[in-house]
Order: C-alpha cells, then sequence, then structure tokens
C-alpha cells in the first residue's frame, strides 16, 4: 500500500492531499498490468473506474466513424499518457459511456484503478478529501478542454489556409 501512496502522491488529480487523505485512497486501489496493445477499455462502454499510470504510456484514441462515413472511419490517438497521468476521470461525475478507447503503448503498463464507487463514498465521507479531489478534477478537466479548444483552433485556421 506504501507504493501506492507514492504513485497516487505524484499525480495530478491527488495534489495536495494529505499523507491521510492518500493513504484511505490507496485503500481502493488495485493494480493491473498491461502489455503493448491490449485494450483497458472501449469507446462507448461504461465507466465506473478512474485509472492512473504507474508505469508506462497509455494511448487515447477516437473512432472517427462516430462523425464520418463508416468507410472514411479510422482510430485516432488524441493522447498519449505517462507515469502520474490520470484518465476515466469523467466516471466520477457520470456513469455515461466513455468517450474513447484507452490502449495500452507500452510493455507492463502498470496501472492504478479506483472503482467510482468507493471513491464517491470516501468523497461523502470525508468532505476535505472530496473537496479537494473535485478541485482538481475540475482543473485537470479544465486543462484538457483548453488544450482540445487550441486543437480545434489550430485546425480551423488550417483549414481556412490551404482553401
Amino acid at each position: 500500500m506504501n507504493e501506492f501512496v507514492t504513485f497516487l502522491k505524484q499525480s495530478d488529480i491527488f495534489y495536495q492531499f494529505t499523507q491521510t487523505q492518500l493513504e484511505l485512497v490507496a485503500n481502493l486501489c488495485q493494480q493491473k498490468s498491461y502489455n503493448a496493445g491490449e485494450i483497458i477499455f472501449e469507446e462507448n462502454s461504461s465507466s465506473k473506474e478512474l485509472y492512473v499510470i504507474v508505469q508506462g504510456e497509455v494511448n487515447i484514441i477516437v473512432d472517427s466513424g462516430l462523425v464520418a462515413s463508416k468507410t472514411n472511419a479510422e482510430k485516432i490517438v488524441i493522447a498519449t499518457l505517462r507515469r502520474g497521468q490520470s484518465f476515466g476521470e469523467v466516471a466520477l461525475v457520470d456513469e455515461g459511456l466513455r468517450s474513447a478507447t484507452a490502449q495500452a503503448k507500452s510493455k507492463d503498463t502498470r496501472l492504478l484503478v479506483i472503482p467510482r464507487d468507493k471513491l464517491i463514498m470516501l468523497c461523502e465521507t470525508y468532505p476535505q478529501l472530496g473537496y479537494r479531489l473535485m478541485y482538481n478534477l475540475a482543473a485537470d478537466l479544465a486543462m484538457k478542454i483548453r488544450n482540445t479548444d487550441l486543437r480545434v483552433r489550430e485546425r480551423v485556421l488550417y483549414g481556412q489556409q490551404s482553401s
């Protein structure tokens, strides 16, 4: 469990957690290993876990067939995440469908898996922990939205220049 605390401490989503709060979260964690190319979860599957990368890299992939014709559909890597980064955080807000596929990029990718229901219960039991987690989650999602906005703007501007 001490090993889990060390990895959680390095993750942005658990920034400024106390040692006790990190230990409480570590008690919820399970470690899972994946080989290169192995799917962690599929796009449009149910979301019930938060993941923290302990070792290796994870590709986040979208299927363009959802917005383009199926004949021209391709799988596009939109992000590569590394040690200390988290994904699946939207599962903490709602239990909707996954918006992308997560796939292990490197061999021996190790992840901490945190079940949504247990983490939400911990947040309700310890409001300070819950506040800090949701604050960090909002900051993480805001950064991802800004990065996506910049990529969209770049694509729109680049698309206009080639016309």
